[in-house]
């Protein structure tokens, strides 16, 4: 797990492909990289101070926190223009006091499994190295669910989940990818949506 410090924080704000969902970046890595955790509510937050805070705030629905960003979903109810100044700024002087946005750490590494099957470890490898980064990139985050008779389910979190534009990019990007790679994948599915 990172230590948290107290630092300079530059933060920006980047929109993705969900509307609802807004990308609050900071200038350095806020957990570790491959992990992220996903907040659907102010319940399943509880790990996580910066979230539970942010839940304060009657207009976010969840939190997403992975590498060097936090994405925040809003009620649909509410525009950007309202609260978007208001949040980065929480998020700024959380960060600025040097704390950590989710105080855990993992004796192993949660992604990977020494009793998966081979086919298993290659499509988590797979999701990994060609697909996480591209999801991060939209605020979001793709995690590998289960393998069983050539389909792969797999779970959508931060502001993938919920995005209009998430089962295009499941069937037409990760679905393609992965059986193209994998002759044992056959179809990809979003489990829970």
């Amino acid at each position: 797990m990172l230590q948290a410090q107290a630092r300079p924080v530059h933060l920006y704000m980047e929109a993705n492909p969900n509307p609802n969902s807004l990308k609050f970046v900071a200038n350095f890595m806020l957990v570790d990289e491959g992990v992220s955790f996903d907040f659907p509510d102010a319940e399943s937050a509880k790990i996580s101070p910066l979230a539970q805070e942010l839940f304060n705030f009657a207009a976010v629905e969840r939190v997403f926190i992975a590498s060097n960003f936090v994405t925040v979903t809003k009620s649909e109810s509410v525009e950007w223009t309202e609260i978007q100044g208001i949040v980065r700024d929480h998020i700024k002087q959380y960060l600025e006091a040097g704390k950590a946005p989710v105080p855990v750490g993992f004796d192993k590494d949660p992604l990977f499994d020494e009793n998966d099957s081979e086919v298993v470890k290659k499509i988590k490898g797979i999701l990994d190295e060609y697909i996480r980064p591209a999801v991060e990139q939209d605020g979001g985050a793709i995690v590998f669910h289960s393998f069983h008779d050539g389909v792969v389910k797999v779970q959508l979190q931060g502001s993938c989940s919920g995005c209009p534009s998430s089962t295009v990019t499941l069937k037409a990007g990760i679905q393609n990818l992965l059986t193209r790679m994998l002759p044992e994948v056959k179809e990809v599915v979003a489990e829970g949506v």
